[in-house]
């Protein structure tokens, strides 16, 4: 498989919304004990500032969601529900907290690692969310803070695939019922069918 490069800060450091879409077909690598795991970005969800009622920063700088605050391109990976783990990535400015949620992605690499971290669960939904992905690609709270444009973390994120713009689709985000409008229903989730885009040619 051909190794892509991996994506620089300056394409974080923008607006996380078009940052969540423009994430659609790139392709997330995890090394774990020099094996190469990887898998493609088929959903994401955008969370952006202080006054977005869905987003961790809507209370302030925390212990918890500090790294939201720092430079894009970083890591922000938070525990919840008390057993799952969430992998975002910051972006924008520093000290403006912003950052895009990994929902899902289609493995690529690293099956049998995969295999092994998802036991006793169907294939196709290995990482079909985004506590399933962390727990797939061995994700957790050491990789928070962590500077994502660089392979020295064994973390980052490659150029991938071109998704057409006509397979992405958007939609409400996901798990936040009880947050007030516009928030509720604003259209910053996006996804993409990957069994369509591998039928354009993107299946490199």
């Amino acid at each position: 498989m051909m190794i892509d490069e991996i994506l620089p800060e300056r394409f974080y450091d923008r607006y996380v919304v078009d940052v969540a879409r423009d994430l659609l077909g790139k392709r997330l690598v995890r090394i774990l004990d020099g094996q190469r795991l990887s898998g493609i970005i088929t959903e994401s969800e955008a969370y952006d500032g202080v006054q977005d009622l869905a987003c961790h920063a809507r209370v302030g700088k925390t212990n918890r969601n500090a790294v939201m605050f720092g430079p894009a391109g970083r890591a922000y990976v938070y525990f919840t529900y008390g057993m799952h783990w969430c992998l975002n990535v910051v972006t924008g400015e520093q000290d403006y907290p912003a950052a895009v949620l990994v929902r899902s992605i289609e493995p690529l690499e690293g099956l049998t690692i995969i295999s092994e971290a998802r036991k006793r669960v169907n294939q196709k939904n290995w990482t079909n969310g985004p506590a399933k992905l962390t727990q797939a690609l061995q994700i957790n709270g050491g990789q928070n803070g962590i500077n994502i444009t660089r392979r020295t973390q064994n973390l980052w994120i490659e150029t991938g695939w071109q998704v057409e713009e006509s397979l992405i689709q958007s939609g409400p985000r996901i798990g936040i019922a009880n947050t007030p409008e516009p928030w509720r229903s604003i259209r910053w989730r996006f996804w993409f069918d990957v069994t369509q885009s591998k039928q354009t040619g993107n299946d490199s």
